[in-house]
């Protein structure tokens, strides 16, 4: 039975039971009494069954979020000091579904996972029969570099159903991007942002 009223797990206990004059559902006598008390603690189990299940899935837990973060080395550093419960579950996703990868698309997922909207940008070095008039002449070190564009600004609102008492209605931030890329970058690259581009 999914969670209902207190009334409908009293009559469903007392639905469940054998009938028989030993079985009296008249509602003064003991075994309707003794329904109705035990009913709150049926509905309350059911309910916390529930909970469990949502809770079971990182994108939607909640009270087992602590668990989930815990199993991942999460919260880094990444997140900041107080990191509201949607971005919590956003780097769970993303430490859960990170695969690894030296690809674009890799790090751009990892991006959307955490909710920033990227491109990545890559460079070459200059090489003689390449270069056109007014091409930038790159050296050797723009073989490694890359830079990412991003919004000015990535803004995370409170979401009904989502977002938790006592956070911001917003949030402005993107020091969550920056770390969180610069720290799974190959170690041989040079990261750069650009923001508003």
């Amino acid at each position: 039975m999914i969670a209902g009223t207190v009334a409908e797990y009293a009559r469903s206990i007392l639905d469940h039971l054998p009938r028989g004059r030993v079985w009296p559902r008249d509602p003064d006598s003991t075994v309707a009494t003794t329904a109705r008390g035990l009913a709150p603690t049926f509905q309350r189990l059911d309910a916390r069954a529930l909970t469990l299940l949502k809770d079971a899935f990182p994108a939607s837990a909640y009270e087992l979020l602590p668990e989930w973060e815990a199993s991942l080395g999460l919260p880094d550093p990444c997140s900041g000091p107080a990191p509201t419960v949607q971005l919590r579950r956003a780097q769970v996703v993303a430490r859960l579904t990170a695969n690894g990868g030296q690809a674009i698309p890799y790090f751009i997922e990892v991006a959307a996972a955490l909710g920033y909207d990227i491109s990545i940008e890559e460079f070459a070095p200059a090489r003689a029969g390449t270069l056109r008039a007014g091409d930038p002449l790159y050296g050797e070190d723009w073989a490694h570099t890359w830079r990412v564009h991003a919004p000015a600004v990535t803004v995370t609102y409170f979401t009904a159903g989502i977002s938790t008492a006592g956070e911001p209605l917003a949030a402005w931030d993107n020091r969550s991007l920056e770390c969180t890329l610069s720290r799974i970058r190959p170690a041989h690259t040079i990261l750069q942002f650009a923001y508003g581009s």
